[in-house]
């Protein structure tokens, strides 16, 4: 699988090491310790799949707090977000930090991302969330860009799959030939997009989704989180399936657990405020006569 670029700057590195970073091995930890699933490919290639965080059944309050707080810090929401399919309030989010010109990226959209929308964002369970997290260098930023600029016309899904229909590298990603993707996707103003793809908001965008990799410890592509859940690599359908059930599950048993302390709170809420008028008007009705 590939890794980040050697040339990061090293206040970047620093950056990256803290308690966020700690909390990303911690989970990566878990992952590994309860098992493992890997897709099979060359174990020395730099594209190669990791394993996958696999999902215990025995997972106890401390490991899924760290999920949650993870979660919390990466799950955006945002509404009418171009790179974000499904709805703003879904139960599970999966965050995506992927590069143009990773393969198993490719492999990921074309597989297996059609089956999470099918069964997982159709039915409101799951909203999918992409980051562009370039580690190839211009390249790779210019694609970044121009799926960027293609959402600013509504076709950021359909420019990030011409993307990814087959990969792409180098020259490949010229400027003229995004625009030629662009014009593909279905890119009304291809004008607009090169202005877009050149403009400083663009760049903008993918500093932060850079940064925000970069924050929790994110070295290499196809990364993924599922509400805080950390998947390394394009892992069989099967394994993504799984960790969405999983944390479907939890978010509903976290829900009811919050409606029930709500209501004993405001039961409980109720019984002092009842008491209290009750002692008060028993004090009154006993106090003698002068």
């Amino acid at each position: 699988m590939p890794t980040s670029s050697s040339s990061a700057s090293p206040t970047r590195k620093i950056a990256a090491i803290g308690a966020v970073v700690a909390l990303v091995v911690a989970l990566v930890a878990i992952g590994i310790a309860v098992g493992k699933a890997v897709e099979g490919g060359s174990d020395s290639g730099t594209d190669a799949p990791r394993a996958a965080a696999s999902v215990s059944p025995q997972e106890d309050d401390g490991q899924q707090k760290l999920y949650d707080q993870l979660a919390q810090q990466t799950s955006r929401r945002t509404d009418g977000d171009p790179l974000a399919v499904g709805k703003k309030d879904a139960p599970v989010v999966l965050v995506e930090y992927a590069d143009y010109q990773c393969s198993f990226c490719g492999r990921f959209t074309r597989e297996t991302q059609p089956e999470l929308i099918k069964k997982f964002v159709d039915d409101g369970t799951l909203r999918i969330e992409f980051r562009n997290f370039t580690i190839y260098g211009a390249d790779s930023e210019r694609a970044a860009r121009a799926s960027w600029a293609a959402g600013q016309q509504g076709k950021f899904w359909q420019m990030h799959d011409e993307l990814y229909a087959k990969t792409n590298k180098g020259s490949a990603l010229a400027e003229d030939k995004l625009v030629e993707m662009a014009r593909k996707s279905g890119v009304a103003d291809l004008d607009r997009f090169r202005g877009d793809l050149n403009g400083a908001a663009a760049e903008a965008a993918l500093k932060k989704d850079q940064n925000e990799g970069y924050g929790i410890g994110v070295q290499s592509t196809p990364s993924f989180l599922v509400n805080g859940r950390p998947i390394a690599g394009a892992q069989p359908t099967a394994v993504f399936e799984q960790t969405v059930r999983q944390a479907a599950e939890q978010a509903k048993k976290a829900g009811k657990a919050d409606k029930a302390g709500k209501a004993d709170g405001a039961a409980e809420g109720s019984g002092k405020a009842e008491g209290s008028g009750k002692a008060e008007g028993s004090g009154k009705a006993e106090e003698p006569a002068k």
